[in-house]
């Protein structure tokens, strides 16, 4: 269970990082760019998923499997990621009202769970877990 912890402490917080880098891009483009935040959000994500895998890859997880399979692997829980949250944005902030930045908190801490809990036995899990 510790190591469960640490690992999960490690994987939030080199995601602190991306989630620095959504949370700029989504105030850039809403503010200054007068874009609905859902799709803020969602550009913000992209990009950001985009800087997380090679720290997820070799520092989070450890992985020893091949890019080749795990980058693919990763794509498709970021392009799933990047579904649950534009989703639950579209959701707090067009349809309950919420401000768009509680709703960004709110949704990054689902995203998280869902995100880690995909990667640690789909993307990275070593082929004799």
């Amino acid at each position: 269970m510790l190591a469960l912890l640490k690992q999960f402490t490690a994987f939030a917080g080199t995601g602190a990082i991306a989630t620095g880098i959504q949370y700029l891009i989504l105030i850039l483009l809403k503010e200054l760019g007068g874009l609905p935040a859902p799709w803020a959000s969602g550009i913000g994500y992209g990009i950001a998923a985009f800087f997380n895998y090679q720290m997820k890859y070799h520092w989070v997880f450890a992985s020893d499997r091949r890019h080749r399979e795990a980058a693919p692997r990763y794509a498709l829980v970021s392009a799933s990621g990047l579904t649950l949250n534009t989703a639950l944005m579209y959701l707090f902030t067009e349809v309950l009202g919420m401000f768009y930045l509680l709703a960004q908190v709110i949704t990054t801490g689902i995203v998280l769970v869902w995100n880690f809990a995909i990667n640690r036995h789909w993307t990275f899990a070593t082929r004799d877990r």
